[in-house]
């Protein structure tokens, strides 16, 4: 019964180029979300 994670979509962020996993927090804007994290968010204006 358990969840199978495995199956969930994926995206590479543009900023550090590493794979990032869909997050129930992203369930309403998915297609909108681009960074992994908040770090890259701000990092992306410094390159």
């Amino acid at each position: 019964m358990g969840n199978k994670k495995q199956y969930l979509p994926t995206k590479t962020c543009p900023v550090c180029q590493r794979p990032f996993t869909w997050r129930k927090k992203w369930e309403r804007d998915w297609e909108q979300v681009v960074y992994c994290s908040n770090r890259c968010k701000k990092k992306k204006n410094e390159t």
